[in-house]
């Protein structure tokens, strides 16, 4: 696998990869229902091709020429010292080979400003937890509406110093 720029020809794929991605990991804490209603909503096309366009933003795959086996999304905030890490999500089947850690590399490299880089993660998604734990991540509070202001979905505030 390779790291590099989303183009709007990977939308598909990366929908399907955050689609798949999202029931393996969240069916259990939320149920089915309530993961097809975020990812029709987060997870759109439309969705996407917003996130493609913002100023100040990374939208990475992970790819191997046939396969996009990962993503992720970052954008810088007000303050340009700061960069929130919105989503990175690794197909089940390619998790554990080193693809979350290249594109956490990439993202970090990608806001050469960035002092912190911040992340929202849902507290039961214990693998992705120790994944971020094992990569420097540090818990720094908690928000009541994860990925969006009237979500209603709990999560933890994690962070990183960046070099």
């Amino acid at each position: 696998m390779f790291v590099r720029t989303a183009s709007e020809r990977d939308l598909a794929a990366v929908r399907a990869l955050l689609v798949e991605t999202w029931h393996a990991t969240y069916d259990a804490i939320y149920g089915v229902e309530r993961v097809t209603e975020i990812t029709d909503d987060w997870h759109s096309i439309a969705s996407l091709k917003a996130r493609m366009a913002r100023p100040n933003s990374e939208f990475l795959v992970a790819d191997d020429g046939k396969v996009i086996g990962g993503m992720a999304y970052a954008a810088a905030t007000s303050d340009p010292k700061l960069v929130m890490l919105h989503q990175l999500y690794v197909h089940p089947s390619f998790q554990g080979k080193g693809i979350g850690k290249m594109l956490l590399d990439e993202i970090a490299d990608s806001f050469p400003d960035a002092r912190t880089l911040r992340l929202e993660v849902e507290a039961a998604n214990t693998a992705a937890l120790a994944f971020y734990r094992a990569n420097g991540f540090v818990q720094a509070g908690e928000t009541a509406n994860c990925g969006g202001p009237q979500s209603g979905i709990p999560a933890m505030v994690l962070e990183k110093a960046l070099d």
